[in-house]
């Protein structure tokens, strides 16, 4: 069995920003409303000509990049989003061809916002196993094709970006590594988050559209309970399965869903807020690309050094959860 490592990352912002002042003339709300209760002050939205494999591929070409690799090197390609270009095929299959990557299988992963997390277990039992060396594993929503403007509880919660991590097989001496993957999920939750019809249980109809069945619908209260209950589970299990100790932990990257529930989380922890990697006030929620955007950032800012050990946790509609510990 081999092990896996992260070696470059990389992400991707569509160039347009939504502010909250801006939300302001679209439904009822405040720009004071939306930061008190989200900690959200703007969001990223796609140009109408960017679809999510235009956002994953630029991450990838960073990602690339930043690990010294070329499109020829990687043997897989995972992207995992909950807003696919199309049902079929797989919005892996336009990053692969966009950037050439002639040599690599390629295909979609649906976890909802712990789809980046998700993803890294897949791409580490690819090279644990020997069949691969190199895997992308990209996280990358347009969250604005699928939001209700018109409906204040969503739309100021979501934005669009993607992140990206290669994971190549560790070399001798190389301490890097993926340590410890934890999945889980509670299918009882599924009506929590989710987006009604368009698939095989309703399809899309003139009924389904007049109804606007097609957008993101949301039990904010809930989904907020569950969001609270399982980043503190998440965090209290990563520490008991590997026996570490809070102060072993250099930085935490979470799904940025918002801030008061990574704020009550820290309640029931003791983690310090400062070892907590946090955009959610320039990026907003942007699901399966929250924790690998905040990763690249995280990275080019200096916040991560050789040796240090970062958890990644997330959390969304499945309902699924999950976390990744990583030695750097």
């Amino acid at each position: 069995m081999f092990q896996a490592y992260i070696r470059g990352t990389g992400a991707y912002l569509p160039e347009r920003v939504l502010t909250n002042s801006e939300l302001e003339k679209m439904v009822d709300t405040s720009d004071e409303w939306i930061t008190k209760r989200t900690g959200i002050r703007e969001r990223h939205i796609a140009a109408e000509n960017e679809s999510t494999s235009d956002l994953a591929t630029h991450a990838a070409r960073v990602a690339l990049e930043n690990s010294g690799l070329h499109p020829e090197d990687l043997d897989s390609i995972i992207v995992s989003t909950l807003t696919p270009d199309t049902l079929t095929p797989a919005t892996a299959v336009y990053v692969q061809e966009r950037l050439g990557a002639r040599k690599a299988c390629a295909f979609d992963l649906n976890a909802a916002c712990t789809g980046f997390v998700y993803g890294i277990p897949v791409g580490d039992s690819l090279v644990a196993s020997g069949t691969h060396k190199n895997v992308l594993v990209v996280g990358a929503e347009t969250l604005s094709r699928v939001v209700d403007f018109t409906d204040r509880n969503t739309c100021i919660l979501f934005g669009d970006g993607a992140g990206a991590a290669v994971l190549s097989r560790v070399e001798e001496g190389n301490p890097s590594h993926v340590v410890d993957n934890y999945l889980r999920s509670d299918g009882a939750g599924w009506e929590l988050i989710c987006i009604p019809a368009g698939g095989s249980r309703r399809p899309a109809s003139v009924q389904t559209v007049d109804e606007r069945q097609h957008f993101l619908k949301m039990q904010g209260r809930e989904v907020f309970k569950f969001a609270t209950r399982s980043l503190a589970e998440l965090l209290e299990t990563a520490l008991q399965r590997n026996g570490i100790s809070p102060e072993a932990l250099d930085l935490v990257i979470p799904h940025q869903v918002n801030y008061r529930v990574i704020e009550a989380a820290l309640r029931k922890v003791p983690i310090p807020e400062e070892r907590f990697f946090l955009n959610v006030d320039r990026c907003g929620n942007t699901s399966a690309a929250s924790v690998p955007i905040a990763l690249h950032e995280a990275v080019t800012g200096g916040r991560l050094k050789k040796g240090d050990l970062v958890l990644f946790v997330a959390f969304g509609a499945g309902l699924t959860w999950g976390y990744n510990l990583v030695r750097w």
